[in-house]
Order: C-alpha cells, then structure tokens, then sequence
C-alpha cells in the first residue's frame, strides 16, 4: 500500500539494527579490555608478591644459619651466597648483605676488620682504592651503627655500600626497628640505595635480624643480644621488571608507588610508554610494608583508534549494504560474548590458583625451614667442633635439596620410591667392590612423604658408608619395598658382609633423626635393628591419592 515507505522502513530497521550490533559489540571490546587490564594486574602483583617471598625466604634461612655462628668471616657468608646461585637466578635484588652491629668504642675495631684486620681474609683487601670505613659516623643519637660489613655478590657496584651506617638513614633504622620488633623480614620505605652513585632510581631493603645464639623467652627474644641483620637491597625498576620478564604487553603502563595512594612522590618505578588509558591498580605487601601497583593501558592512536574498533566498522559497512548479514553478526556477537564469559571465568580461575600456589609455597617454604632448623639445633648438640658441625649440616641438606629436586621435577606432584631411592644411593650404586640391590614395585608417594623418606635413606647411607656394607669391597646392601596395602609400602634396608656391628655402639645423630623426627613425618614407626651381621631397617609409608595433597586434584 505504500510502497515509497517500504525501502525507507527496511532501511531504518536495518539501520537501527545494525546500530545496535555496533553497540554490543563496542561493549564486548570493553570488557574484554577491563578484563585483560584486571587481569594483567592481578599476574604482575602476584609476580612480584612472589619475588618478595622468595627473598624473604632466603633471608629467614640465613638468619637461622647465621645465630648459630660466634663469628661471620667473609668467605663463609661469602660460600653462603654462593649455594643460592644468585647469578643463575637472581631472585634476591641486588645480592644478600650482612650488617653487623657496632656499638659506641667499636668503630676503629671495625674499621680495621675493613682493612683487612683479624676478621677477615687478607685476600679480600682491594688495593686499586683506599679501605672502606663505617660512614656516617655515629653521633651518639642512636644506641648504636649497623654498617654494611659483606654484600655479595662481590661487584664495583656492590662495594660503594660497604661501610655504610645503615642506622644512621630514619627510613632504613625504621624499617630495622620493625623487623627487630616483629621478628620476621620487614621492608623499608623508598630510599636511594647506597650503591648507586651515577643514578637516583629509588628503591628498598628487606631487613631480617639476627641474634646471638640461645634460649628464647615468652617475649621472643629474651635475654639474647642484637648480633646485626642479613638484608636484601631491591632497585625499584629492577624488581619491577623482574615481574615483567614472562609477559610485557606493549600497550600497557606499569607504575609501582609505596604506600596506599598514586602520588608522585611516592613513585617508585615505571615501564612502559605511551600508557594513558583506562587503569587498575593492586594494593601489595612486600615484607610487612605496603605498595600500591598500578597499570594503564595505552591510549588508543590511529583511525580506528580514535573511533569504532575494526569489527565494528565492518559491520556497520555490512550491515548497510546486505539484510541477510544481519543474522551472522548477531550469531557473531553471540558467540564471542559467550567466548568472553568463558575466558574471564578461565583467568578468574588462573587468579584463584596463582593465590592457592602462592599460598601453598609459603607453606611448604615454612615447613622446609622448619625441618632446617631442627637439623641444625639436633646437628649442632651432636657435634664435637665447627667442622663436624658443618659437615655433618652439609650432607643433610644436600639430602633435602636432591629430594626438592624430585619434587620440582613432578611439579611437587607424586614421586616413585624408585627415584627417591636411587638419587641417595646414586654414589654408591655404581661401585665395583660391592653389590646394591633396589627392587620393589612401582608405588608413588605424596611430597612430604617422599622427603622424610629421601631423608631416611641419606641417613642410612651414610652410616653404610662410613661403617656398614658400603665401607668395605665385598659387602652387600639390598633395599626393598613392598605394598602391604592398598594404602602402606613397607621399605625393608639390609646391609650385610660389612665389618660386625658392635653392641656396645652408642646412639648418633642418625639414629636420633630416623627413629623420632622421620617416624614422626611418616606416622609410622621405623624397626631399626644393629644385628651382628649389619644393620636391617625397616619403615611404613603411606600412599596417599593425589587428591589429597593435589592442589588442582578437582580441576
């Protein structure tokens, strides 16, 4: 009836509809860009929670090793730094230092321990430049000066700080009168570090106390006395990219800022150009102090840029010219809306496993240092001097680091008693003068459990070693295992043709360690028998289903 209104009708309705496909689409752009932005936060504030953790981590254990010590000569806490093969991994800032305390009288004596005075090897002594001292001196305000006394690595850069008065700096002792304090590694607030001369790049310092060795009381610290502090020193923009490493978007403006609020005198550092668009932002805590995490994302440039995204320009064109297009764009927006849902619910999920992981790694960290420390006070009541106190240490944590190894090989999943066996017999298995048996079934165990077993088996190795099977060509070690249930594997250990077993023997470390600390790990109790003909030790392990210790069991 009117058929001049007909093609203006089917056009306005082709327009509007197509209009509102732009829209939605326009939308789904902006979602997707929110959630790539939140996301991109969320990643970049775990990573460097995680980084914090790891030096925190370190730092505890350094402290625990460096209580037990009277005194810190240079080329051991220089061998210390070393284990942790900070070149390889760099996951400590700019090294790990020790600042001893210096009290009011002591300052010449550290001088001259600078020198290379009776504290020190001579070797270290540089001769290109004058001897470092303690600067700035103290002025009597403070108790008391904590200088920079080793920062390893040992590079140029490294050795301006040495003899830096830390305490003499009110954000640095601030952050050492927390950490004295709480007990427990604490950062400082946003400093210059002492290293940096050419530069003024901001950043801070990881502070962990160390006291003299001794009893505790309810307090925490008791009657025991302030020995110095281990430390990390972090340059700001180092740190910040270390986070980055994995994944830099190049559209996107990372700024990190101490405290709670993105003020300008509170920038820390920053990456990345050309970042003036939406933004998010993560409050973190790095060793008790808090950072706020910023990210923006590039402003838009360009035709497109400036105006409708590509696939919006498309479909306006499309939808224009041809009706039928109509139904494929709104499949089309269909389809990527529910492609969207399903990939902010994937990195909702991913969140949610980074906080899990990062959550279960303090955990096992916690209990990894706790089992050190057990070590070395049950080691260091056994030992007769300084160097079978070290010895003794040393092997035992190689026996935690080679079971670790496992560990991290099976992504700290289930683990064969075959490889936890083989990694501590591994030196002796291949010998000419005696014969190793290992048979058993194919049984995997949880990763506690594979430890205090990795753990066991150093201890009886050792012994064999040194006065069993092992020390004499001729003799003979059979180890296995059996499942005497769907949920227990009994390990058997028989040692035979060794020099005779004395019954008048008395009890070492090692007997100690199995029958209480590595019985209690596994809740079973270990048969531990010296018979005349060698030694014959049995232990029960649960199997455990991976569920019950899995982190992504369910997924």
């Amino acid at each position: 009836m009117y058929p001049r209104a007909l093609p203006l009708g089917l056009f306005a309705l082709i327009a509007a509809i197509t209009l509102m496909s732009v829209t939605g689409i326009e939308r789904v752009e902006s979602q997707r860009d929110a959630a790539r932005l939140s996301t991109q936060v969320i990643s970049t504030a775990a990573g460097l929670e995680r980084r914090a953790n790891a030096s925190s981590a370190y730092l505890r254990a350094g402290a625990a090793l460096l209580s037990t010590m009277d005194e810190i000569p240079a080329a051991d806490f220089r061998r210390f730094v070393s284990e942790l093969r900070l070149d390889s991994s760099n996951r400590v800032g700019d090294g790990i230092g020790w600042a001893k305390v210096v009290r009011p009288g002591e300052e010449d004596a550290f001088d001259l321990m600078l020198a290379g005075g009776s504290e020190t090897d001579p070797s270290d002594i540089r001769s290109n430049d004058a001897p470092p001292r303690l600067h700035p001196r103290p002025t009597g305000e403070q108790p008391y000066a904590v200088p920079v006394t080793f920062l390893q690595p040992d590079t140029e850069r490294n050795r301006r700080a040495i003899g830096f008065n830390l305490y003499s700096d009110p954000v640095r002792r601030a952050a050492m009168l927390g950490a004295e304090r709480e007990m427990r590694p604490t950062a400082s607030g946003r400093v210059v570090l002492a290293q940096e001369i050419s530069v003024n790049e901001p950043g801070f310092l990881i502070f962990m106390p160390v006291y003299e060795a001794g009893p505790r009381s309810q307090s925490g610290r008791g009657g025991r006395q302030l020995k110095g502090f281990i430390y990390s020193p972090f340059n700001a923009r180092d740190f910040l990219n270390s986070a980055l490493e994995m994944e830099r978007p190049a559209d996107f403006g990372v700024h990190l800022y101490e405290g709670e609020f993105a003020t300008p005198d509170k920038l820390m550092a920053t990456t990345g150009e050309n970042a003036g668009g939406a933004t998010a932002s993560s409050p973190l805590t790095i060793a008790g102090h808090a950072y706020l995490l910023v990210i923006s994302q590039a402003t838009p440039t360009g035709l497109i840029g400036r105006g409708l995204s590509g696939l919006s320009l498309a479909t306006l064109i499309f939808g224009l010219l041809v009706a039928c297009l109509l139904m494929i764009v709104v499949r089309m927006l269909t389809q990527q809306a529910m492609e969207n849902e399903a990939t902010l619910a994937w990195f909702e999920e991913q969140a949610s496993i980074r906080n899990s992981l990062t959550r279960e790694l303090n955990h096992r960290v916690k209990n990894t240092l706790a089992n050190v420390l057990s070590i070395i006070a049950l080691t260091r009541r056994r030992a007769t001097d300084i160097n079978d106190f070290a010895n003794g240490l040393d092997g035992r944590i190689r026996a935690l680091s080679a079971t670790h190894d496992l560990l991290t090989q099976s992504d700290w999943g289930v683990t064969p008693v075959r490889s936890v066996i083989d990694a501590e017999l591994l030196p002796y298995a291949s010998g000419g003068d005696h014969r190793v048996v290992i048979e058993g079934p194919d049984v995997e165990l949880a990763p506690n459990d594979a430890l205090s077993l990795g753990l066991a088996i150093h201890e009886l190795a050792t012994n064999a070693g040194k006065y069993g099977s092992l020390s004499t060509p001729g003799g003979s070690l059979s180890v296995k295992w059996e499942l005497i249930s769907k949920t227990l594997v009994r390990v058997t250990w028989l040692e035979r043709g060794g020099p005779p077993v004395s019954p008048q023997r008395s009890r070492g470390f090692g007997t100690d360690l199995i029958e209480r600390v590595v019985a209690h790990e596994l809740g079973n109790p270990v048969e531990l028998v010296f018979d005349a003909e060698g030694v014959r030790c049995q232990l029960c392990v649960a199997v455990r289903q991976p569920r019950e210790f899995s982190l992504r069991a369910g997924a």
